[in-house]
């Protein structure tokens, strides 16, 4: 076992690990153990592999730089998973892990030959070598290429594994379970919001689960556990332990993964408490395994219990460091020394690692280092100016470099909700601000970094978001309090360059510092430019660590400052996601009418329509079709009655409530009587059908308009969008959940309807076709429209919904004497179709316009405007290519098509049926299908496609296909 390996003993470390349930899993098809709570990193780094991957572009050994699942040092493959993070994804038994990126066995590596061929390859050699002659890329340099650089691999035949998505609301969104997280989100909930807290690591505390944060270890633990007792003791603060935010938008809608589930977060305040990206220094082979962050070897230690190596170097430019060597030395790790970037040391900390012997070595840095695998000893040198360092050098044998030499915070997400990013040379660290209303940054992501100042700050941040959110008054700004750490924590050009070496600026890219300067050499000198150009912060870490040192690079070359340099922009996933999971099943509500439980009792199948629940049809299982056939005739023949509360249901008020029903609609609605409604068909700005219902005028300033299920929020979208623009005296109201809806319908609907009390007056003269009628029914407050849907003599009855089941139960017990059936969608569908009558979205698609549809009847000639207009009246000039019509087979015994069956001519597909179904009114097969306009004219015969290749005849025929004089309806 190599050097670094083992585990620790004691209560301090292994926070995260089960010592208890050991785990085998296998790297590169070799056994490995480790124990439950560890990464597969971890894991490995404990049994002394510390050479995890190679580099991009020269193939290079790399190793753990951040634990924390920042960069892509530790990209692996994991069964049929690609470019997994080894330093955060979790162990499991039985896991087949493997390195990416290389040729042979990882240790020797067939392509790491690369790096000789390094001059070859300068800053955008692709734009310059790839581009002539014609074809070169594509015939020469692509597949080569995309082989040495590719990181994981697809599996096609990897296992299907679920994924789906959640919805989260909150009065406060906390993002970030470190202290400054914890104190806001403890603050907001104490002030009465609904607060949610979400963490990445599955154990709150951030910082203080592995680091000093200024103080002892036993303070800082204790510290911890107060925080996480006091925010699990507040029942209205939700906590969400390794959940990844990975995306900020407007409005305060915030998307998060965990596992495979998804999850979309509304929040009314936000507060970012991210924390930090740790910055590296650049210098001469500043990659090596064994070269990490000083806070990933505390992960390492304090996490998993794991020492990074049994002699180390520290460099360092703030009081991070020296922490990091207490923290080794309390793990029995030797410290050599710890090289200083500042000129003079002057803090308790240095003095105290300095009392326990360790060399330090100010005013230097690290210039290069040495070893194969691992990094096997560094050369220490004075530093002389900006960015440059003395040709002596000391050589000190190590096995392990920490870095701490600076920071970049975590804005990111701040960001993506339209922050602005601006660089403070105060403190060396970029700052937001312009924050977007609703959003606020705290912590070290803020640049506070004194304990004192985080509380202070990260409270009353707290507290002020539960103000805006309506929870209790603002808090009064408390006293700035001292931060005497904010201006030490980051150098400001912790950057020195080699000539010859290669100097790593950004480890996923193989961009050395020269390669910075280059690419400001071939003209490329705005920020935006330099990364296209150079690719600087495109790999999967995204600039964590290399964007910082870049802008440090341009500015020094162009002989701005930083602050004017600006940043690159930030965007969304601030993680990778997996396709699965944007894929993945959503979680909907599922929505039940007030008559839901009178369905079931009747022996109702249900079915899904939308959010809701409708019954299909009444009977048992195997039955379907003589139970639907069955509905079918008690509504032609008698009386039968359909729950339709899952109509939409829009109130539409005001003085211009009928000039905005008539822009919205494309038929007349301005002089529409009272006490009428009207057939209403709604257009897009493409002319496209998007929705039918019906505009009932109750009142000379108030219509009710239906919907159809699955549309009414997006007509509601609709209106409410337009109505911004034209600022009209209306008010829309959706109130599809304030209503139930019965259609009761057949010959002898009249006759049930009046055995009911009612101020109404049912009679034919008094309530004609088309009519709306307002009152009571059985003392029940109603709204009645005379329509006809299934083609038959009807009402559809519109309630209050507390009371839609106590209606359904009346009308069911008056019409008992003339055999009233309840019947369910199908039987509707089929009802429907004999009349001829159109569903949008089945009969109609995302390009069908009025003409198409054969729904020319339904547009006002004369009225200069609707929603759509130009565009309807331009494709009415241009003529159609299609038409909707109806059909019958020829062959009565022929089976019968399927919705979206092909029309073929002459081998080619020239329509398709919509709707379709053997009627048990006309005895035969009709539907609906969309033909040429030479196959439109009734008589003319067309071929349907069914299951199995079989062709069909059928035959254009008029519709509706019953009942075309409309008598029945308007009996």
């Amino acid at each position: 076992m190599s050097a670094g390996a083992g585990r620790l003993e004691g209560s301090d470390y292994g926070l995260l690990i089960d010592r208890k349930r050991p785990l085998s899993f296998s790297f590169d098809g070799r056994l490995h153990s480790g124990f439950d709570g560890d990464v597969i990193a971890s894991a490995l780094y404990a049994q002394g592999r510390v050479l995890l991957s190679r580099s991009f572009k020269y193939h290079r050994p790399r190793g753990v730089l951040t634990m924390s699942g920042h960069d892509a040092n530790t990209i692996v493959q994991v069964g049929g998973e690609p470019n997994a993070r080894a330093d955060q994804h979790a162990l499991a038994e039985g896991m087949a892990v493997e390195s990416v990126n290389r040729l042979g066995p990882l240790d020797h590596d067939l392509f790491a030959g690369m790096g000789l061929f390094s001059r070859f390859l300068p800053v955008g050699f692709y734009y310059k070598t790839f581009y002539w002659p014609r074809g070169v890329w594509q015939h020469l340099f692509e597949r080569p290429i995309r082989i040495m650089a590719g990181l994981g691999k697809l599996k096609p035949e990897a296992p299907h594994k679920y994924y789906d998505k959640a919805y989260l609301f909150a009065d406060v969104l906390v993002i970030g379970g470190g202290p400054a997280g914890l104190e806001a989100a403890i603050a907001a909930a104490e002030a009465g919001a609904d607060t949610l807290l979400v963490e990445e690591l599955p154990q709150l505390g951030g910082s203080l689960l592995y680091g000093r944060s200024g103080g002892d270890r036993a303070s800082v633990v204790a510290r911890r556990d107060a925080l996480i007792q006091r925010a699990r003791a507040l029942r209205n603060l939700r906590i969400m332990t390794g959940t990844t935010v990975t995306g900020m938008f407007t409005d305060n809608w915030t998307s998060a993964a965990s596992g495979s589930r998804f999850f979309k977060i509304r929040s009314k305040q936000t507060v970012v408490a991210t924390g930090t990206f740790d910055q590296p220094l650049v210098f001469a082979n500043n990659d090596r395994p064994g070269i990490m962050f000083a806070g990933a070897a505390q992960r390492l230690l304090r996490l998993y219990a794991v020492k990074p190596g049994q002699r180390a170097v520290i460099v360092t430019a703030n009081r991070f460091g020296y922490e990091a060597a207490l923290d080794l030395l309390d793990a029995g790790v030797a410290v050599a020394a710890v090289v200083d970037l500042n000129p003079a040391v002057d803090s308790t900390v240095a003095e105290e690692v300095k009392a326990r012997g360790v060399r330090i070595i100010s005013g230097a840095t690290l210039a290069d280092s040495r070893g194969r695998k691992r990094v096997r000893s560094v050369a220490v040198a004075r530093i002389t100016g900006n960015g440059t360092s003395a040709a002596d050098r000391e050589w000190v044998d190590c096995d392990v470099v920490l870095m701490s030499v600076g920071f970049a915070p975590s804005l990111n997400l701040a960001s993506h909700a339209g922050a602005k990013v601006i660089f403070d040379p105060a403190i060396n660290l970029h700052r937001a601000v312009d924050l977007p209303a609703g959003i606020s940054v705290v912590g070290a992501a803020a640049g506070v970094w004194s304990q004192a100042a985080v509380i202070g700050d990260s409270r009353h941040a707290g507290a002020i978001a539960a103000a805006e959110a309506g929870y209790g008054s603002s808090p009064p700004r408390p006293q700035p309090t001292a931060d005497p750490y904010a201006a030490h924590v980051s150098h400001p050009y912790p950057v020195f360059a080699q000539k010859r070496g290669l100097d790593f600026i950004d480890f996923d890219e193989d961009l050395k510092a020269k390669d910075i300067v280059n690419t400001i050499k071939d003209g490329y000198d705005d920020i935006q430019l330099v990364k296209r150009y150079s690719t600087a912060g495109f790999g999967p870490s995204q600039g964590r660590h290399a964007n910082l040192n870049t802008i440090r690079v341009v500015a020094k070359e162009t002989g701005k400052s930083i602050e004017s340099i600006g940043t690159t922009t930030f965007r969304p996933p601030l993680v990778p996601e997996k396709f699965a999971a944007l894929a993945g099943r959503g979680f909907e509500p599922v929505r039940f009418t007030a008559m839901h439980h009178r369905h079931l009792e009747a022996g109702a199948q249900m079915m899904p329509a939308g959010l809701w629940m409708r019954p299909a049809y009444y009977g048992a299982k195997g039955d379907a079709q003589r139970a639907i056939e069955r509905e079918v005739r008690a509504v032609r023949e008698g009386v039968g009655m359909i729950d339709v509360s899952t109509l939409g249901g829009l109130e539409v008020r005001g003085p211009d409530a009928a000039a905005f029903i008539d822009r919205m609609y494309t038929w007349a609605y301005e002089k529409q009587q009272i006490g009428r409604a009207r057939y209403a068909l709604m257009t897009d700005q493409t002319g496209v059908v998007i929705d039918d219902g019906v505009a009932a005028r109750l009142h000379e300033r108030h219509y009710y308009v239906t919907a159809t299920t699955s549309a009414v929020d997006q007509v509601y979208r609709q209106m409410t969008w337009f109505n911004v623009q034209w600022k009209m005296d209306v008010d829309v109201a959706n109130v599809t959940a304030a209503y139930s809806g019965i259609n009761l319908a057949g010959p002898k609907s009249r006759e049930v309807i009046q055995k009911l009390a009612s101020d109404i007056d049912f009679s034919a003269e008094a309530f004609p076709y088309m009519a709306a009628r307002v009152g009571k029914l059985a003392g029940i407050p109603v709204r009645i429209l005379r329509v006809g849907f299934v083609g038959e003599l009807g009402y559809e009855i519109h309630v209050p919904s507390s009371m839609g089941e106590a209606l359904w139960d009346r009308l069911m017990e008056a019409g008992k004497p003339f055999g009233i059936v309840p019947f369910g969608v199908e039987a509707q569908r089929i009802l429907r179709l004999e009349k001829g009558h159109i569903i949008v979205g089945q009969d109609t698609d995302g390009l069908t316009h009025p003409a198409e549809a054969n729904m020319e009847w339904a547009l006002a000639k004369k009225k200069p405007f609707y929603v759509g207009k130009r565009a309807v009246d331009m494709q009415m000039t241009k003529g159609v290519t299609r038409r909707l019509v109806g059909f019958a087979l020829v062959d009565r015994n022929a089976p019968s098509p399927k919705e979206c069956h092909l029309v073929i001519r002459d081998g080619d597909i020239v329509g398709r049926v919509t709707s379709v179904a053997r009627s048990p009114t006309l005895g035969k097969v009709v539907g609906l299908a969309y033909l040429p306009p030479d196959l439109a004219e009734p008589g003319k015969r067309f071929a349907i496609r069914v299951d199995g290749g079989r062709m069909v005849t059928a035959e254009t025929v008029p519709v509706p296909f019953y009942d075309p004089e409309n008598k029945r309806q308007e009996m």
